[in-house]
Formats: C-alpha cells, sequence, structure tokens
C-alpha cells in the first residue's frame, strides 16, 4: 500500500506536471500588417553570409513578415548606409580599390534584390565626400541622401521605426 502510495505521488507531483506542460506555447505574431516603417542605421562594418550583415537581416525581416501573411507591399523600408559601411553600396571598380582586392561588390545582388521587394537604400553623401567618392562611384540603384542623421530623423518623424547595425 505504501508502495503505490509513493508511486502515487511520484507520479502526481513528477510526472503530471511534465504530461500537462507537453502542450505548444504560444507564439506572439504582430498586430499591424499594413503600412510598416522601418529605417536601419548602417555604420557598422560587419558581415553575415557573405554580405553586409545589416542587409542579410533586413532580407529576414521582409521574409519574416511575409510567414506572417505581410506582403512587401505593405512594408517601407529604408536602408542608410553611413561611416564605415557605405563602401558597401560602390561599383564593382570602386570596391575592388578601396579593398584592395581583385573581386567585385558581393552586396550589389543583395541590394538589387531589397530593392525589387520596395526597400530604399541610401547612402550618406557626406560620407561619399570624406572619402572622395564621387555619385558615379555608387550603384545606380542606391540613392544618395544629404546626410545620413538628417535622413533618419525625417523618417523617424514620418513614424519609422529606428533598428541601427
Amino acid at each position: 500500500m505504501r508502495r503505490t502510495l509513493g508511486l502515487s505521488y511520484f507520479f502526481l507531483f513528477l510526472l503530471f506536471p511534465m504530461l500537462v506542460h507537453t502542450a505548444e506555447r504560444p507564439i506572439v505574431g504582430v498586430e499591424v500588417k499594413k503600412n510598416i516603417r522601418v529605417v536601419y542605421e548602417v555604420k557598422d562594418d560587419v558581415w553575415e553570409a557573405g554580405v553586409g550583415k545589416a542587409l542579410f537581416y533586413v532580407r529576414g525581416l521582409i521574409e519574416a513578415y511575409k510567414s506572417l501573411g505581410v506582403s512587401h507591399e505593405q512594408l517601407h523600408i529604408s536602408v542608410v548606409l553611413h561611416g564605415p559601411a557605405a563602401y558597401w553600396v560602390l561599383k564593382d571598380e570602386q570596391y575592388r580599390v578601396h579593398k584592395n582586392q581583385l573581386r567585385g561588390n558581393p552586396n550589389k545582388h543583395v541590394i538589387r534584390e531589397l530593392i525589387d521587394h520596395g526597400v530604399s537604400v541610401e547612402v550618406c553623401n557626406a560620407t561619399l565626400k570624406a572619402n572622395g567618392w564621387k555619385p558615379d562611384d555608387v550603384l545606380p540603384e542606391v540613392a544618395i541622401v544629404h546626410d545620413a542623421f538628417t535622413r533618419i530623423i525625417d523618417l523617424q518623424q514620418r513614424g519609422y521605426g529606428y533598428i541601427r547595425f
């Protein structure tokens, strides 16, 4: 009897809670699925999967929203590059010179893909000037903004969420 009672307590206090908690926990989604506005400030020269990390993560954000049923038409994303990461938007020839290598710009394909999904990829003109680059050195799809900070502030004033890389 004691043994049976001991096994009952064992089941009741140790195994039963495990059985109860095997149900999947709910995953919180998003409420807003229209007119989603995000600005990425990209300054740090950090790479992932062979491309600029921020560009990699912007692509991931688009995919995350897609998995939630949000079309890319509802996403308004601006990627503003300046400082050490600005060379990511250079044409192949200027990229090779800047990096002192034979290989061209590996970011150009991701940038074109993002732009095809409606993302605005932008570079700071003050950074271009500081590095001796001209507007013609930049990939033609990339917009040139007066400077990164006024652009980011303007977008935030218009309700864009801010993400920094």
